[in-house]
């Protein structure tokens, strides 16, 4: 195994990670210091799924054209570029179409960057490899707000550190091998289909953490400040999820090299069911604290469990082409979680958020438990 590449590709994926975690609240406080409500911050929030679907259906297309690695230094080139321009162009309209855009670009870092960490693993360490990728993705994520803790909100100052991180991330890709190969072709709705009709658990599962990701970087915080806590509380209740989901992926991963993993994946998911409801009812407790480990926890358990079960299937263009569908999912996700959750919180209940992830852990309980879940279908 090429332990370099896998260092070298986990690192470019990890820049993004903390690029957008020290961005994308930024934004969502920027907002609402603006005056914008909750929905106008969830259609920003948003934004990017639009971006995800356009990119998941270009990656297979440029991958073969400019070479998995080639494309990758491109687009993260591009996402700085993009970053540095919301410090730049401060407009509600402006943003909109920047975040479009930075969906789009770091889409495809994501799927290349996937596609070439589960072709380089072996299965014997899938599930620990895969979930090192996750946990220090997640991490990276945590890094963000903490360092916008720091460096503060009044500033543009966050906005700067994510796009220098992105102008850095491409060199350790320089000279990198084993990335698999891709074939000129789009990846459509068609395509995404047929993929959640022979693993509709995976699917859900994949579009339900999208949904939990975006609404804890973006909405998660608005939450709080809602919920009567101060600026600097609330990040850290963003930070303490994504904890969570850093601290307890590589245990999950051990596990799933070790025991069957459609009983580790349902247990993640009643997990994140019982922790979304207990959310409202422990929010003003000491209890909250533990209870966002769980709830991060769970939900990043669900993402690394499916995609090592995507690596242990496909192998080259298939691979790519599988986290396509993994990009459109989260796209979706992406797109509906923030939407629905915004107007919720607005119109229908201040505690929206939570009891949203409720109901999607609520309906991958019930997939399942279906007995050919986690079995492809027949094509």
């Amino acid at each position: 195994m090429r332990w370099g590449t896998y260092f070298a590709v986990l690192a470019a994926v990890l820049s993004v990670g903390l690029a957008l975690g020290v961005s994308m609240p930024l934004v969502s406080l920027r907002l609402e210091g603006w005056g914008y409500g909750s929905f106008a911050i969830g259609v920003m929030a948003a934004m990017p799924a639009i971006g995800v679907l356009v990119g998941a259906s270009l990656s297979s297309r440029l991958a073969a054209r400019f070479g998995t690695p080639g494309l990758m230094r491109l687009c993260l080139w591009a996402g700085a570029f993009s970053i540095g321009l919301l410090a730049l162009l401060p407009s509600y309209p402006l943003w909109l179409a920047l975040r479009l855009l930075i969906g789009v670009i770091l889409t495809i870092v994501f799927i290349l960057g996937e596609s070439w960490i589960n072709q380089l693993v072996v299965e014997q360490w899938r599930g620990r490899l895969v979930a090192l990728y996750g946990s220090s993705y997640a991490l990276s994520q945590l890094a963000g707000p903490l360092l916008l803790g720091v460096v503060g909100s009044e500033d543009d100052l966050g906005f700067w550190i994510g796009a220098g991180l992105l102008i850095a991330a491409p060199l350790v890709l320089l000279g990198r091998d084993g990335a698999p190969s891709a074939e000129s072709c789009s990846v459509t709705f068609t395509d995404l289909f047929g993929f959640c009709r022979r693993l509709p658990v995976i699917a859900w599962a994949i579009a339900l953490f999208a949904a939990f990701e975006a609404m804890i970087l973006t909405l998660l915080p608005v939450y709080c400040l809602q919920q009567g806590f101060t600026t600097e509380i609330a990040l850290f209740m963003v930070s303490t999820v994504v904890v969570g989901d850093a601290l307890l992926q590589l245990p999950i991963g051990a596990l799933a090299d070790r025991m069957s993993r459609r009983t580790l994946f349902s247990g993640c998911a009643v997990m994140l069911l019982g922790s979304s409801l207990a959310i409202p009812l422990l929010l003003q407790t000491p209890l909250i604290w533990p209870l966002w480990v769980l709830f991060g926890a769970s939900a990043g358990g669900l993402f690394t469990l499916s995609l090592v079960l995507i690596g242990e299937r496909y192998r080259d263009d298939a691979l790519v082409r599988a986290n396509a569908h993994v990009a459109q999912l989260w796209g979706i996700g992406c797109l509906i979680g923030p939407l629905a959750a915004g107007a919720g919180s607005q119109w229908i209940s201040g505690h929206a958020l939570p009891l949203f992830m409720a109901a999607g852990a609520f309906g991958l309980v019930l997939l399942a438990r279906r007995p050919d879940a986690f079995e492809p279908a027949p094509v």
